[in-house]
């Protein structure tokens, strides 16, 4: 694989959604509540050659969720919404995103959506860009309290930039949780069993 900057791999994952990018303006109602519990950076799969660094909890959606073809459907509001970024020195980042709807019964139906969402993305991300082309591979269910779903999502474009991508989906009571996680690769790149571990702390840190 040709070794490419950073800021080279951000420009690849931005055709998946997963670059990061500027916050929007976040709900004061949001702001003034309190945060659910997030993932530290040494709950992130270890990474071989550079250590996570963890940025800070902060309310509302990333402007990069917004535009997710993934992700944006269920996530895209901001409202009872808290993120996480994560990043290494090399070309792997990753972000936590949870959501505390106002009712478990909306907190299973934003689960759901999410999940019948990420099943179905590569299919839009290919319709988007018939350059692009995209596979996804579902990692099966965790049980953890409500429950959790693993994908895994490889994009290739034509120009050969090829990116892997693990998403996965939890729920605790009222609080749904998405863990993303990117970098340049395919699927024998992916610490899936790793990520399987960093999604069951994710959801059994909520509160």
């Amino acid at each position: 694989m040709p070794k490419r900057t950073r800021a080279g791999a951000f420009l690849a994952l931005a055709v998946t959604g997963l670059a990061l990018g500027a916050t929007l303006a976040t709900p004061a109602n949001a702001a003034a509540a309190k945060a659910p519990g997030f993932l530290k950076a040494a709950d992130l799969p270890p990474h071989p050659s550079s250590a996570w660094t963890a940025g800070k909890v902060t309310a509302g959606v990333p402007e990069a969720v917004e535009q997710d073809r993934c992700l944006s459907m269920a996530l895209g509001g901001g409202s009872g919404t808290w993120y996480r970024e994560f990043r290494t020195d090399l070309d792997t980042s990753a972000r936590q995103i949870s959501v505390r709807s106002s009712t478990t019964a909306a907190a299973k139906g934003r689960f759901s959506r999410l999940n019948k969402d990420i099943k179905s993305c590569a299919a839009r991300i290919e319709k988007a860009d018939p350059e692009t082309e995209a596979r996804l591979k579902d990692y099966g269910a965790l049980r953890v309290e409500e429950g959790a779903h693993v994908y895994g999502l490889h994009t290739v474009t034509s120009r050969g930039a090829s990116d892997i991508r693990l998403l996965s989906v939890g729920r605790d009571g009222r609080t749904v949780t998405v863990v993303d996680w990117g970098q340049l690769g395919g699927f024998k790149d992916a610490p899936v069993k790793a990520f399987r571990k960093t999604t069951v702390t994710a959801v059994n840190k909520l509160d």
